[in-house]
């Protein structure tokens, strides 16, 4: 990777900071020509070039160069916060990309970056050019840092950061020593949905939400959001976060999550989320018990929309699936087919720029996260900002949360339903029969041992004004002791290649009784999918939990550049997309204490290779988590439907589980063993 590379990366190191002061854990500053200085630092320029050049390892020459008008771009304050569901916020994230993607070469990318982080939004600033980034062809090496590195506030409870500063300006940096984040920060056992806020507010949960949605943005240039499969996996990714979500509730006793249907009653659950934001110096606000949502006029944000409109979107969509058509533009059907109609409807309901027609669809759930987002403060009299559920960094520490995508993913379902359902045919392999499936965990044999974790990461690049060195908080996040499948299958037939499917649900519904199959279908949990190999006769596959092809190791997801940077080539260009991804320590539900833990089914499936296959190169390209979120600029790793087999309804005379299976598919019980123990800190820095 070229240095100018290296050094477009710095200027994500302490948003706030003049891009004149140190940047990098090698101090580097920037010669910045004087232009290029803010107005208001212009008169005191060049005292502050040479005050902090002097404690400079290193100067990064940057030239001048003709900058595009930025115009609408600069009218989101440095100081506000920034969210892509705010129509506004998106449109000016999509010309600032364009900006960035515009320039002919690195150096003109590196010169109109560091003139538009001192004028432009910071949160604006990093979500654009880490988009650029990914997606230009020239900088497909280039390290992007994990986004809680530069703004830690949106991730951690906001007591620490004084404790942070305190422990930044008196203790020298080889005697810090972590500050610990207490494991409930946010609300007490007397609020039941608290007891899910470990998964709410798992840093790498909702990092790979954030990531997710970096890797898909549904504003920018055409050739950015038209991925293979795109519309189809926004359905799929969050209908795996409802289904996870859901079997967490259960290990806890508590039902299914109620979709928010009734967009004009009381939301009867609060949250507060004890959030600072270090960039706009407010407190994230929040929202109260049984507050209803209110029609928006908020000239601030040019948002004047109400709530009859977001009812107008959602009847048009639920009429295109009750009729399998929708309509474009030009006012030609567009066909929900059994194969593209999903991916299509995802495109509308999110609303991106792929939608068939956005001005008759609208932009309903962006919309929707922005009513609930604005719940406070609807008209701007109170002049308070957006809450957690308008930023895609935060959204899913709120139980409001799963309540709005509950409902978006009952419209998915509804164009599921009508498809023609799966025969014995299309999921049977003829010859190949699943004779046993175990899971191997230490001693425990089909039991999942689950326990709490502590583990440390550093915050001072994204603490401004405070001096060098790292600042350590330390978490307690779920975790699960690794193990191993063994999967038995015979083949009757010549060698052939298969694709092992292996998913898990809870054993009982809410109220300990056995499932109806149309329901245990959407609490299944995917767990892996990976290609095998299958001579004739009696086959033994192992598969470590490690290689999940949902998951991204511990180290990726918190990833630290200086100390697990790839050494080049396609790894390198890979690593950025690959910080896409569910987070490994989140795989496995919590369970219980219960004995003997909490009982769900495993699922295997070995499905036909012939009827999953896409001929592709992969070869040198990260697909860790490809389950959700595909590889990077090839197609979808699965011909199948999302979801396969449990994306349709079953066919006639199915009503459980073990009347779906086929001879290639096998049930085992097991169960989900949690230890309310505490281990020591995993050292990530």
């Amino acid at each position: 990777m070229s240095t100018t590379k290296q050094n477009i990366v710095k200027l994500f190191d302490r948003p706030k900071e003049l891009v004149i002061q140190p940047k990098g854990h090698d101090n580097t500053v920037f010669d910045v020509p004087p232009s290029y200085i803010p107005d208001e630092y212009k008169n005191v320029g060049n005292q502050i070039v040479s005050r902090f050049g002097e404690e400079a390892d290193g100067k990064v020459p940057v030239s001048t160069i003709s900058i595009p008008p930025l115009g609408e771009i600069l009218e989101l304050r440095r100081d506000e916060n920034f969210s892509l569901f705010i129509p506004k916020h998106r449109k000016i994230a999509g010309r600032l990309i364009n900006i960035y993607l515009g320039m002919r070469n690195v150096d003109d990318l590196l010169s109109v970056a560091v003139y538009t982080r001192d004028r432009v939004n910071p949160y604006l600033f990093n979500y654009c050019l880490s988009v650029a980034l990914l997606h230009r062809p020239d900088t497909q090496d280039v390290d992007l840092p994990s986004f809680i590195s530069a703004f830690p506030d949106k991730y951690v409870d906001s007591k620490v950061f004084a404790k942070a500063r305190e422990e930044a300006n008196i203790v020298p940096v080889g005697s810090r020593t972590p500050i610990e984040i207490a494991k409930d920060y946010t609300a007490s056992d007397l609020e039941p949905e608290h007891r899910l806020a470990y998964f709410r507010e798992d840093l790498g949960i909702n990092l790979h939400h954030w990531h997710w949605h970096l890797v898909y943005p549904f504003d920018a240039a055409r050739e950015i959001v038209d991925k293979n499969r795109r519309g189809e996996l926004f359905y799929y990714m969050h209908q795996q976060i409802m289904a996870r979500y859901n079997f967490e509730r259960l290990c806890h006793g508590l039902k299914r999550v109620e979709r928010f249907i009734d967009w004009r009653k009381p939301i009867a659950e609060a949250y507060f989320p004890k959030l600072d934001s270090l960039v706009a110096s407010r407190s994230w606000p929040a929202r109260v018990a049984n507050q209803t949502l209110s029609n928006l006029k908020r000239e601030v944000d040019q948002i004047t929309t109400d709530i009859d409109e977001l009812e107008r979107w959602r009847d048009r969509i639920f009429n295109a699936i009750s009729a399998g058509v929708a309509r474009n533009e030009q006012g030609q059907d567009v066909p929900l087919t059994e194969m593209e109609g999903i991916n299509i409807l995802g495109n509308m309901v999110e609303s991106s720029i792929l939608s068939p027609n956005r001005a008759f669809y609208g932009d309903m759930h962006n919309m929707g996260h922005v009513f609930i987002s604005y719940i406070h403060d609807p008209d701007h009299r109170h002049l308070e900002s957006f809450g957690v559920m308008g930023d895609s960094a935060t959204a899913m520490r709120d139980p409001i949360f799963y309540r709005w995508h509950a409902y978006i993913d009952d419209m998915f379902q509804q164009h599921k339903s009508g498809l023609p359902r799966y025969s014995e045919a299309q999921l049977n392999y003829p010859g190949v029969t699943v004779e046993g499936i175990a899971v191997e965990s230490g001693q425990s044999r089909n039991t999942f041992n689950t326990f709490w974790q502590q583990s440390d990461i550093d915050l001072s690049r994204g603490m401004d004004f405070q001096p060098r060195g790292s600042v350590l908080a330390r978490f307690t996040h779920l975790n699960h002791q690794a193990f191993n499948y063994r999967v038995t299958v015979n083949n009757t037939g010549a060698a052939r290649q298969g694709t092992c499917r292996i998913f898990m649900a809870p054993k009982f519904d809410e109220r300990g009784n056995p499932w109806l199959f149309r329901d245990q279908k959407l609490m299944m949990v995917e767990l892996d999918r990976f290609k095998v190999n299958l001579k004739q006769g009696q086959n033994t596959i192992m598969r470590a939990s490690t290689d999940s092809s949902v998951t991204i190791p511990f180290e990726r997801t918190f990833r630290d550049l200086d100390t697990s940077r790839p050494q080049g080539g396609d790894d390198l260009a890979g690593f950025n997309f690959c910080g896409c991804g569910w987070p490994q320590h989140m795989l496995i539900p919590r369970g219980n204490t219960d004995s003997p833990g909490f009982r769900a089914e495993l699922f295997v499936m070995i499905s036909n290779f012939d009827d999953d296959r896409v001929d592709q190169d992969v070869s040198g390209i990260c697909n860790d988590a490809d389950s959700f979120c595909g590889i990077k600029d090839r197609l979808y790793p699965d011909r199948r439907s999302m979801g396969f087999p449990f994306d349709r309804q079953p066919r006639t005379g199915v009503d459980t589980l073990r009347q779906f299976l086929t001879p290639n598919m096998r049930v085992q019980d097991v169960v989900i063993k949690f230890s309310n123990k505490t281990f020591r800190p995993r050292q990530n820095n």
